[in-house]
Order: C-alpha cells, then sequence, then structure tokens
C-alpha cells in the first residue's frame, strides 16, 4: 500500500512539474520565453529545482544523483536577474542551472570524482569549460553523482556507484541502472532537476547514461571541448559533452562549451570548426539523408530491436535513405584501447592530482590511491580496484608498444572505420540503437545494453544519442555517428528525428518494471 501511494504521489510530482510555472520538463527555449515575458525569474527557476532536488534526489525515490548544491546558486541567479532588468541578456543560457558531473573542477565546490580520497578537493579554479558557461550566463547548481572514477577503478564495478554519493537510481525505474559514469548527470536531467548538464566520455560516459535515461547525449569530436581541470583518463578519448532533455538545449550548451583552450593542445583547431549550432539546427536534415545501418546491438533485445525496425520507416518516411552496413571488427580496436587507457590514465592521473593542494588532498598518485582504497573499507565494499593496480604496473608514455597501439587504434576506428563506412556508401552518418537498461545486480553484475560508442570513442569522433522510444517503460536511443566535427550535421539529424517522433516521455519513478500496470498483473495474476 505505502508504494502505490508513493508511486501515486510521484506521478502527481511529475504531472505538476508539466505546469507552465515549473521548469522542470520545459526546454531552456521555453524559459527564457517565460523570462523575457516576465513569468519567471532565474531565481524562481532556481528554487523550483532546488525544490526537486528535496523531494526527488534526497527523499521520495532517493535518486542519489546529486551530490553537492552550488552554495552561491541563488546568489548567482539573482545576480543574472539584475542583469536581465537592466537590459542585458547574455544568450540562451542566461539565467539557466546547470548541473556539473563532480569530476569537472567549479571553484565552489569539491571536485571528488566519486571517491573519498577527494572528499576535500575544493581547488577555488573553474574548468574552462565551466567559465565558458558561467561567461554565457549560465547558473552552476550543483555536482552529479558519478561511477566512480568515471567507472574506470575495476573491471567489476557497479555502473553508477560511488563510494561518496552511493548508487545512481535510474527514474524510469528505481532498481535499473542509470548507467554510467555520467549516471547521476543522466538521472538528475531525466528527472527535472535542472535545464541541462554536463557529462563526459571516454567510452559510453555521455551517451550510454543518456540513452538509458531517455535524453539527448552529445559526445563530441575530441578537441572540440577543453579537458583541462577534468580529472583524467585518456588523452586520447576524454571530452565533455552535454546531456539534455532537448536537442535545442543540447545545442545552445555545445555552443558555449565548445572553443580552443592554450591549456588543451588537443583543443587547437576547436575554435576553427565550432559554430553556432543551435542557429544551424535544421528540421528537415533527414530528407535526402544516407544513414548506414550499423547492427552491432541487433539482438541483445527483442523490443529494441522491433522498435528499431519502426524508427527505420519513420526515417524514410521523412526521405532518409537507409543502407546497411558490415559490422566492423571491434576485436583490434578494444585490445588497443586497454592499453592506451591504461597507460594514459596513470599519467594524467598523477599529473591531476598533482596539481591539487596538498592540505587537502594527501593522495598525490595513482599508487597513494591505490593504498588509501586498500586501508579504506567503504572504498572496497563492494569490488576492488584492479584497473588501478593494471594501470600503476603498466608502461609509460614512451612505451613503443603504448605508441604502436595508440596509432592502429586511431587508423582502425577513424579512417579505416567509420570514414571508410561513410565514403563507401556515401552516407552522412551512422545510426545504432540501445537499450533498455538491466537490473542492478551488485552479486552478478548488471547488464546494461548501452549503445556502441567504442567505435565513436576510439576515432575520437562525434556521437549523438536521442530518445527513441520505450521498452515496457524503459528508454531506448537512437544513435547517430559521424566523421570528426560533424556536431552540427549530427545535431540537425537528432533534432528533425525528435520532431517527427516526439519520443520522449517523463518519468513516473516507479519501483520496477513489474510495477508497471501491463505487466504486474501477468507476474502474479
Amino acid at each position: 500500500m505505502k508504494r502505490a501511494l508513493l508511486a501515486a504521489g510521484l506521478i502527481l510530482v511529475a504531472a505538476s512539474a508539466r505546469a507552465e510555472s515549473n521548469p522542470a520538463f520545459r526546454s531552456m527555449g521555453e524559459v527564457q520565453a517565460d523570462m523575457a515575458a516576465g513569468k519567471a525569474t532565474s531565481v524562481s527557476v532556481t528554487k523550483a529545482y532546488l525544490a526537486r532536488i528535496k523531494a526527488l534526489d534526497r527523499q521520495g525515490p532517493r535518486l542519489n544523483s546529486v551530490l553537492a548544491l552550488n552554495p552561491k546558486a541563488l546568489a548567482d541567479a539573482r545576480a543574472l536577474d539584475l542583469e536581465r532588468k537592466a537590459g542585458h541578456v547574455r544568450g540562451p543560457l542566461h539565467g539557466m542551472p546547470i548541473l556539473l558531473k563532480d569530476n569537472i573542477e567549479a571553484a565552489d565546490m569539491a571536485t571528488t570524482a566519486g571517491s573519498l580520497a577527494l572528499a576535500a578537493n575544493v581547488t577555488h579554479r573553474n574548468a574552462p569549460l565551466v567559465q565558458r558557461l558561467t561567461d554565457a550566463g549560465a547558473v552552476i547548481l550543483g555536482k552529479t553523482n558519478l561511477s566512480e572514477w568515471a567507472n574506470y577503478r575495476s573491471t567489476q564495478s557497479i555502473s553508477g556507484w560511488s563510494a561518496v554519493g552511493g548508487l545512481v537510481r535510474n527514474p524510469y525505474g528505481l532498481d535499473r541502472s542509470a548507467c554510467g559514469s555520467s549516471a547521476g548527470t543522466g538521472s538528475a536531467i531525466a528527472a527535472g532537476l535542472a535545464a541541462g548538464g554536463i557529462g563526459t566520455e571516454t567510452d559510453g560516459s555521455i551517451t550510454c547514461p543518456a540513452a538509458i535515461n531517455g535524453l539527448v547525449g552529445l559526445k563530441p569530436t575530441v578537441g572540440l571541448v577543453s579537458r583541462t581541470l577534468i580529472v583524467p583518463i585518456s588523452a586520447s578519448q576524454d571530452t565533455g559533452g552535454p546531456m539534455t532533455r532537448h536537442v535545442t538545449d543540447a545545442a545552445a550548451l555545445l555552443t558555449v562549451i565548445a572553443g580552443t583552450d592554450p591549456a588543451d593542445p588537443a583543443t587547437a583547431e576547436a575554435d576553427r570548426h565550432k559554430i553556432d549550432y543551435l542557429a544551424a539546427l535544421d528540421p528537415k536534415a533527414l530528407k535526402g539523408a544516407r544513414l548506414g545501418i550499423l547492427r552491432i546491438t541487433a539482438g541483445r533485445s527483442s523490443q529494441a530491436d522491433a522498435l528499431f525496425s519502426e524508427t527505420v520507416k519513420s526515417l524514410e518516411a521523412a526521405g532518409a535513405i537507409l543502407v546497411n552496413v558490415k559490422n566492423p571488427d571491434l576485436g583490434p580496436i578494444s585490445a588497443a584501447e586497454t592499453l592506451i587507457l591504461r597507460t594514459e590514465f596513470k599519467a594524467g592521473l598523477n599529473a591531476y592530482l598533482a596539481s591539487t593542494s596538498p592540505t587537502q588532498v594527501k593522495t598525490r598518485t595513482l599508487a597513494d590511491l591505490i593504498a588509501f582504497n586498500a586501508a579504506e573499507p567503504k572504498e572496497l565494499a563492494l569490488f576492488g580496484q584492479e584497473i588501478f593496480q593494471a594501470s600503476q604496473a603498466g608502461p609509460g608514455l614512451d612505451d613503443p608498444a603504448y605508441l604502436k597501439a595508440r596509432a592502429d587504434a586511431k587508423r582502425l576506428a577513424g579512417p579505416e572505420g567509420i570514414d571508410a563506412m561513410l565514403e563507401t556508401d556515401h552516407l552522412d552518418a551512422l545510426i545504432a540503437w540501445s537499450g533498455p537498461s538491466g537490473i542492478v545486480d551488485p552479486v552478478n553484475g548488471t547488464r546494461v545494453f548501452g549503445p556502441p560508442s567504442s567505435l565513436a570513442a576510439v576515432a575520437g569522433y562525434p556521437h549523438l544519442t536521442v530518445p527513441m522510444g520505450y521498452v515496457a517503460g524503459l528508454p531506448v536511443g537512437l544513435s547517430f555517428m559521424g566523421p570528426a566535427w560533424s556536431e552540427a550535421r549530427l545535431l540537425s539529424l537528432g533534432y528533425a528525428f525528435e520532431q517527427i517522433s516526439h519520443a520522449r516521455r517523463d518519468p513516473t519513478f516507479p519501483a520496477s518494471v513489474a510495477s508497471r500496470p501491463e505487466i504486474g498483473p501477468a507476474l502474479d495474476p
């Protein structure tokens, strides 16, 4: 009875969030229109999101998606309201509350990467990505939970779990994985706890939680967005990117965070390639577009496969031309990626830890972290740290095997992978699908059914996922992948699909899929 009342109450919360005065599930453009009309302010919007965090993240279903709130959020919102009143609006993000994955530095909060070892890591620095957001008028609302160390500590990790924040829960099924490592951002934005969020990806950490939580998620070309002051895994593959409920919001966020950073050599070409992605959105982008179907995920879920078959019909009805492409051999790519990440992680993490305050962070190297975890029962309560140990024992950045693996991986995934497939069939993009999420199982492991992220991740190419539909109430995502710097094209394709499908639904926070009315009675007739 209590569970039924909770579910009913949460449905009412979700329904009331659709009211015009509540920004929970509205696009940034709609909220900006309300602000321009005097129907809302940045303060009122920020307070509304803070109230939802209290009701849904701290209480109610307890999503565990938000690790910390910015103590200056309301003061920042008030200052931005005064600017608006004085006639100065900085752009589409002015006054918009944004959540950051907690491996991205923000001046007024600790950056923990989910680890107790960094619980006091208040650096008083803004990552360039964050500075771009605040310069554009965004309100940094807080930090989101994540798979600890961006899911790079153990091969047996529980996706979405950290020692600092516990397990992130999926708002479409509280017993289902929210995927990782940007699990908190995915869950929070899906639940309407902020206007948008920023995740990070090395391989699947934006696109998987976005797809599994019914969001738009964009993993940009590596080098379009600065990685400076983001806790690293791989200099070859790391990038930040937007996670939102609407394609327009993802385009607005990307427009702001993209750009060259002198401290990150990988971004040297970013200013030359970045554009106003919001202005470039084309609702007719599917007409005449040639899309290659990657069937890497086929057979994992018959219901998701059937949903994709219906999606193909919708794409064709919109004028797209669908072409089946041969699945690439991911074995050599995966083997090379493993060596690349193990090698770059130690070097990158040691450099990051050396830049933090020695009075606040006592673990100054990867070796220190391994010792810290071994002495801290909360860290190793559920799984170990074998990736840490393998990386510590691995070679340096001058190792010939690493250098060969890095060159081979880029070539196989990029020029001989995505580029070759696009060129052979004269394609504009590749498409694939993902989901639904599996049940969280801390004993035998969780099957997540995320998108086929490795090809774009290793190549360093962009990968967009948008809501495609639902299986038993659980989100399924549609992926668009293209060559380097093709974000504008992918966003337009995703936007055009969003306009014809209107696939996304607000979550209702069910305890499990078994509680759904079309499933429960059949399980217990």
